[in-house]
């Protein structure tokens, strides 16, 4: 069988390879975007972890420290003992919150590892092509 006949000048070959390298650059940028946005959606989400854990360390200091170093205060203890043990006690909850979405995030990876891995795929095969 023989191979196929083109009958296309060389400059309509190179026209058509730089039309055709461009259109694959936009659609390589688009995969980067498009996994890009994905990872910052799993990053917001663990944002959302750090902040609920402030407003939860926060909150403690508010409303469970006044309560609790009430209630300890009216079973005999010192007062400034009371409060010291219920501050330190609500600011490690809300230390050990923070502390876990922050290692969440950590292990949460946000290059775009797709689109970097086909770029370099395409740049192999171009130069391979183009030599």
């Amino acid at each position: 069988m023989t191979p196929p006949h083109d009958d296309r000048s060389l400059g309509e070959l190179f026209s058509d390879l730089s039309r055709d390298t461009a259109r694959l650059l936009r659609t390589e940028l688009e995969l980067a975007k498009t996994e890009l946005s994905g990872k910052v959606r799993a990053a917001t989400g663990h944002v959302g972890v750090i902040a609920a854990g402030g407003v939860l360390l926060h909150a403690g200091l508010l409303v469970l420290l006044a309560t609790m170093v009430a209630a300890l205060v009216a079973v005999g203890m010192a007062p400034w003992l009371a409060a010291l043990i219920v501050a330190v006690l609500t600011m490690v909850a809300g230390a050990v919150m923070v502390w876990w979405g922050l290692r969440a995030l950590r292990t949460t990876p946000l290059a775009p590892v797709h689109a970097v891995n086909a770029m370099k795929e395409n740049t192999t095969w171009t130069s391979r092509t183009n030599a």
